[in-house]
């Protein structure tokens, strides 16, 4: 197995992700370092084809349009075991308050009283709660919990199922999650699977994009950890899907396009309850008026 990496900027994050994915045909993973605010996107192909000093001039001549100077690629093979070490380098226990601690299967770290505990592998599937993202998401989720209520929650690009997941141990019932992506869905049920509550969260792959502009299910709470465009194309969609009075949680959106993401959810009648600015990335909860007009 190989390892290919490349840092970018949160800007060129996606585009990197693209290119990886189109050339090795394997999903990228991103890590995000706190330190630099770079994004390092990775792939783990099992062969290179042309070998790892035309591979590397390859991705230099694709990647030249996107930046303005040598990018930083590392090409390096990997033993069997390096692939299993190198989540635990980087996956560390994480509190979200006093409601939820997130750890890897292989972490002794103990829960402090009254914590929902999700014991999480990330495999080739986005979602730790490290990012910047994922966290804000994590954070709010527990905070519009509303102990002794039923509420039912909906995980929109479940990812790792790391939202999903936390949701059921908070409470929330009904829960349900999608992606598009088949490699999401299988690491994601294997999740489930490991913390026990498979049989509340059943992750199944969907298209947001063919999904009906009218639904007659509704949900309390709505996590949609997307791409800016894909929020602003599909906002009518996810809002139709809120109940009255419902929250609604976005993030995976740069501060420079937050704006139009804002004002898009606005015209769908929500209005902005709580945002949160954590370097290039931002994040905000809508509520649904608790009546609906017309």
């Amino acid at each position: 197995m190989w390892q290919v990496s490349i840092t970018a900027s949160a800007t060129r994050e996606a585009a990197v992700v693209d290119l990886l994915e189109h050339t090795f045909h394997v999903p990228a993973v991103v890590y995000h370092d706190a330190l630099t605010s770079k994004q390092i996107v990775t792939v783990f192909p099992s062969r290179l084809g042309a070998g790892p000093y035309r591979a590397r001039a390859a991705l230099r001549c694709a990647l030249r349009p996107l930046f303005p100077g040598p990018p930083a690629i590392v090409i390096r093979k990997l033993r069997p075991e390096n692939w299993a070490q190198s989540w635990k380098r980087h996956f560390k226990p994480l509190e979200i308050g006093p409601s939820l601690l997130i750890k890897p299967r292989w972490s002794r770290r103990r829960a402090r009283p009254g914590q929902r505990v999700v014991r999480l592998d990330p495999g080739l599937s986005f979602g730790t709660g490290h990012h910047a993202t994922t966290f804000f998401c994590l954070e709010q989720l527990a905070a519009c919990r509303r102990s002794g209520c039923a509420q039912s929650f909906l995980d929109i690009g479940t990812g790792s199922g790391i939202l999903a997941i936390a949701a059921a141990k908070l409470g929330y019932a009904p829960v349900q999650a999608f992606d598009f992506d088949p490699q999401a869905i299988r690491v994601s049920r294997a999740n489930a699977r490991a913390n026990r509550v498979h049989d509340r969260v059943l992750p199944r792959r969907q298209d947001l994009a063919r999904l009906p502009a009218r639904s007659r299910r509704r949900w309390d709470v709505i996590c949609a950890n997307l791409t800016a465009d894909l929020l602003a194309t599909q906002a009518g969609k996810i809002r139709a899907l809120l109940k009255p009075g419902g929250q609604l949680i976005v993030a995976g959106i740069l501060d420079n396009e937050f704006c139009q993401i804002h004002d898009k959810f606005v015209t769908f009648g929500l209005t902005l309850a709580k945002d949160d600015v954590n370097e290039e990335w931002h994040s905000g909860r809508f509520e649904a008026p608790v009546c609906l007009s017309g």
